[in-house]
């Protein structure tokens, strides 16, 4: 069976971590050597905001420790992935440690986003469940990831993704904290009690914890309970029982980390969160209803693994697409947006961007983007209807949508931006601040949005299909039955000039 030899190398706030894994040209893998080496990023970063030169030449020569492991493997360098999460994500001299390691080792070091940590670490929960995904897609979940920088939250109703949000809680950020108070033990239930009050008050905005029925912890901290208490339920996921959870958590959490490093047979860095770690799992377990922990073996790395098997796998990208828009759409519902209007502009911005793929040439992944633009594009009403595109723009542009990075959350906002009043100018700048690739997008996408919110000008989506005949200068919008079409002709007069000065045809509606 032909197969590419991988590697992932991820470089987090406690340790650098490494898979190599063969890809099968079948959308499988497999792991073939982990390692694991110490680091203390995070307790640098989240003390003094940067990485110290002492932990930035420990860093350097385990990397080149890896690459010269990876050597070993003949593994090329197209295929050897470093990646890095929170610690490095807040550094402020970031910059300094990517270029010293691309220098000293000819690694190329990504930085992942929070919003793309949730999709990787879902596609490995995902995984990790096989099976039982019927039983947590009917019903209402937690995933929850707990790291040394961040905390990983998605929410889901019946298997459909309602938010996700990365915080800048981590345990290391917990263990610094609640030091400045009565010390460990006890006081980080304290501390932790009055500073997620608000972040359980957002979460139960957009889902009601105590219908939560299903919560999935991943992460470090609480594999080391699954492998004291748990119970398989596959070879990569086992669960562990609310109250015996609960328990574990009493026992341990006046632990010192010398009797965590003790009991645990871990290393220190891994010790240090482990107590504050299991106590906001503990917390959050509390405000639901779940009957049980799932607890995912399975990493970052797996995730990234997964997606990179995943790539030429479309049921797989769909899926994960239908979770992006329902995210979005739980979003807008957020705001009490007129949801069938919002849904019914992006079936015509879908519609017509298939039918103009030639005109356009964007990218699936651009469709997407058009669609939750589309979406929301009336989000802004909340505030205030008048310049509600400016307030739309605000609100997406500060809000976090499943699988959506910040620089397609900012093309998105901007395409909202322009769904209706003037197009863009050198004096916006939010606009002239995007890459010139990513402002085209904004042009052509907001080109789409217009039309497509003109054929619904009364919101009644009395125009239930369209077909799309390009002729020689003009687009042709063809209606499935006889209408009166005034209220959306006098739209299309008002918002198709974009469209025409973008792809050079004039609109016409029949």
């Amino acid at each position: 069976m032909s197969a590419t030899l991988t590697a992932i190398l991820e470089i987090g706030s406690t340790g650098i971590r490494l898979h190599v894994a063969e890809i099968y040209y079948n959308n499988e893998w497999q792991v073939l050597d982990r390692a694991a080496r110490p680091v203390s990023l995070g307790r640098d970063v989240f003390t003094s905001g940067v990485v110290s030169r002492e932990s930035m030449l420990e860093c350097l020569v385990v990397l080149q420790n890896y690459r010269e492991l990876l050597a070993g493997w003949g593994i090329k360098d197209d295929n050897i992935h470093v990646i890095a999460t929170s610690a490095l994500r807040v550094a402020r001299n970031r910059d300094i440690f990517i270029d010293r390691v691309r220098q000293e080792t000819g690694f190329k070091l990504n930085i992942v986003e929070g919003i793309e940590e949730n999709r990787l670490m879902y596609l490995a929960v995902r995984f990790a469940l096989k099976q039982n995904v019927p039983l947590f897609s009917r019903a209402n979940s937690m995933i929850i990831d707990i790291g040394g920088g961040s905390t990983e939250i998605m929410l889901l109703r019946r298997g459909q993704m309602v938010s996700a949000h990365s915080l800048k809680m981590g345990t290391i950020i917990i263990d610094k904290h609640s030091r400045h108070g009565f010390g460990a033990g006890i006081f980080y239930e304290r501390y932790l009690n009055e500073n997620i009050r608000n972040t359980l008050g957002m979460l139960n905005m957009e889902m009601d914890l105590a219908h939560v029925r299903t919560m999935v912890a991943a992460g470090a901290d609480a594999r080391h309970a699954a492998d004291r208490i748990g119970k398989e339920l596959n070879e990569n996921c086992r669960v562990i029982e609310r109250e015996e959870f609960i328990k574990f958590v009493e026992k341990i959490r006046s632990y010192s980390i010398e009797d965590c490093v003790r009991h645990f047979g871990i290393t220190y860095a891994d010790a240090e969160g482990l107590v504050p770690g299991l106590l906001v799992l503990k917390l959050f377990l509390e405000r639901t209803g779940a009957a049980n922990v799932a607890v995912p073996l399975v990493t970052i790395r797996d995730g990234f693994l997964i997606d990179l098997a995943s790539g030429v796998d479309s049921s797989i990208q769909e899926e994960f697409f239908t979770q992006i828009i329902a995210s979005a759409v739980n979003l807008g519902r957020k705001f009490h947006f007129d949801e069938a209007h919002g849904r019914h502009v992006a079936h015509h911005c879908m519609t017509i961007f298939d039918s103009l793929v030639k005109e356009h040439g964007m990218s699936r992944r651009n469709r997407i983007m058009l669609e939750i633009a589309a979406i929301l594009h009336d989000i802004g009403t909340y505030v205030r209807p008048s310049a509600h595109q400016k307030h739309g723009q605000y609100i997406v542009s500060n809000s976090e949508i499943f699988g959506i990075h910040n620089d397609e959350l900012n093309i998105i906002a901007n395409v909202i931006n322009y769904h209706r009043g003037d197009p863009p100018s050198q004096s916006d700048i939010e606009y002239m601040t995007l890459q010139r690739e990513d402002r085209i997008l904004v042009l052509k996408m907001a080109s789409i949005l217009r039309v497509a919110d003109a054929l619904d000008r009364g919101h009644t989506q009395q125009i239930k299909n369209i077909t799309v005949e390009h002729k020689l200068e003009t687009v042709v919008f063809h209606v499935d039955k006889a209408y009166d079409l005034s209220l959306e002709l006098m739209g299309l007069e008002e918002k198709g000039g974009m469209f025409q000065d973008v792809f050079g045809y004039k609109v016409v509606l029949n």
